[in-house]
């Protein structure tokens, strides 16, 4: 059985003295401690700083163009991860709703598979570089609302891992689940973030 590793690494204030948390999420072949740099780039004020380390550095083996099952069961293993950094947020006096979801590449894909499955008010979302996962989107899969949240989802406009027409199809998805989804995209940027990136996630998610 594939489960992901427990171990996560955590910054900025104990959730008990934080205003808000935040659940970080690296991407394919990177780390927690990595993804943890955004730190210095975002205004996370006052809040708690979560993320967990994939297995081997990597969420699931495939593109996440891929069909759903060849990512198995990696895939359940990780959304399952989430789930559970959440419900241990809740445990401490963390609500959704007081929760920012941020992800790169992978760990974007990641962070709007889980919310779209899990749709509610969270703090905001970011997805820097990423889409919905599947080799074609199963609607019936997204439920619930997510009460306005404010997603951001950036990218390149011709981007090697991340194609735009998903990136679309995805805003489309959660807009219709009640998300407030602003996409940007950038001709010619390359797979990494950006300052213009985290400027706009700063002005429209942080602020």
């Amino acid at each position: 059985m594939y489960t992901h590793e427990k171990q996560v690494i955590q910054a900025g204030k104990g959730v008990a003295q934080a205003k808000s948390a935040v659940v970080l999420l690296h991407g394919r072949g990177s780390s927690a401690q990595g993804i943890l740099s955004l730190q210095h780039h975002l205004q996370f004020t006052d809040a708690a700083i979560v993320a967990p380390q994939a297995t081997n550095n990597t969420w699931y083996p495939h593109s996440f163009m891929a069909p759903v099952d060849q990512n198995q069961p990696a895939l359940d293993s990780a959304l399952a991860r989430i789930d559970e950094v959440f419900a241990e947020l809740a445990t401490q006096g963390m609500p959704a709703e007081q929760v920012y979801l941020v992800g790169f590449s992978q760990g974007a894909c990641l962070a709007l598979e889980y919310a779209a499955r899990h749709a509610r008010r969270y703090r905001g979302i970011v997805a820097f570089t990423g889409g919905l996962i599947g080799a074609t989107l199963d609607h019936t899969a997204y439920l619930g609302d997510f009460d306005e949240t404010p997603v951001l989802i950036t990218a390149g406009d011709h981007d090697a891992h991340v194609p735009l027409a998903r990136i679309e199809e995805s805003a489309a998805i959660l807009r219709q689940l009640g998300a407030q989804v602003t996409m940007e995209i950038y001709p010619g940027k390359p797979h990494s973030i950006s300052a213009d990136e985290t400027l706009l996630a700063n002005t429209l998610i942080f602020r």
